[in-house]
């Protein structure tokens, strides 16, 4: 006789027989009802982008640990490192010039810790680097983020020079995992400690798209306002809902993997 089947097993394979657009559907109505639940579990808002800040935090630990343990920077893209140095640089340089608050301090952190995963990836552990696999160019993401910022970007009373930079971090955020996924689509086989950063990295996403969703509900548009006139307050949303839906399929499958006990995800073909 066989053994009862998980609750979860039936709900991922229902959804996996699913047509594209009922899946699309779905992801939408379970985005919608994690923001309204957030929406009424967390009265301050703005704790949702520390708690982004944290989460990213706290994926880099993973890798950090993972780079000292297990001595190691397989399956880890160096170019999506790098690309993450480069919007945390800049947003941090944006912060001091244009609003000092904790949210520089936590870029700080970050941008500290990123760049030592790359010199670790670079000198310390460059046999283990899997540049064959990490080939997703970067002048493909930096160079239209560059483009776009230099047509969209805030309309408030700042340097232009500095409206500019800070709608390329921006921009840059929203495609910056790219170069990762293309690791994992290459690979198939994701080992725990990426698989556990880079779905810190849906996570953090996921509650800095919350962070402005809400705020802007919260405000009756008003927020919209307030970061300028023109196509910028669109495309600030816009960036945020593009890197959460990202990542959305690949934290589906790690979900799906850690509840049946997977240490090491295996992606079928065509998910990242």
């Amino acid at each position: 006789m066989r053994p009862p089947r998980r609750p979860i097993h039936v709900v991922t394979t229902w959804v996996r027989r699913q047509p594209p657009k009922v899946k699309a559907f779905l992801a939408v109505v379970a985005g919608m009802t994690a923001l309204v639940l957030l929406r009424f579990i967390v009265h301050d808002h703005d704790n949702l982008f520390v708690a982004a800040e944290a989460v990213h935090s706290i994926g880099i630990s993973v890798l950090i640990y993972k780079l000292m343990k297990e001595k190691t920077c397989a399956g880890l893209s160096l170019k999506t490192q790098e690309l993450t140095a480069m919007f945390l640089a800049v947003r941090l340089y944006c912060s001091f010039v244009m609003e000092y608050d904790i949210h520089t301090v936590l870029d700080l952190a970050t941008l500290a810790t990123t760049l030592w995963v790359i010199y670790m990836i670079r000198f310390k552990l460059k046999s283990s680097y899997m540049e064959d696999k990490d080939n997703f160019a970067l002048y493909y993401v930096a160079a239209p983020c560059a483009v776009l910022a230099l047509l969209i970007h805030p309309s408030t009373a700042h340097y232009l020079l500095n409206r500019i930079l800070w709608a390329f971090c921006v921009y840059l955020e929203a495609v910056s995992v790219l170069p990762q996924l293309r690791v994992m689509q290459n690979t198939k086989i994701v080992e725990p400690f990426t698989a556990h950063y880079v779905f810190a990295l849906g996570v953090a996403r996921f509650l800095s798209c919350a962070h402005w969703v809400l705020q802007v509900l919260d405000t009756r548009g008003h927020l919209l306002v307030a970061l300028g006139y023109g196509l910028w307050p669109s495309m600030v949303l816009i960036s945020e809902i593009v890197q959460t839906f990202i990542l959305a399929d690949f934290c589906y499958y790690y979900v799906k993997s850690v509840f049946g006990g997977q240490l090491v995800l295996r992606l079928p073909s065509g998910v990242v």
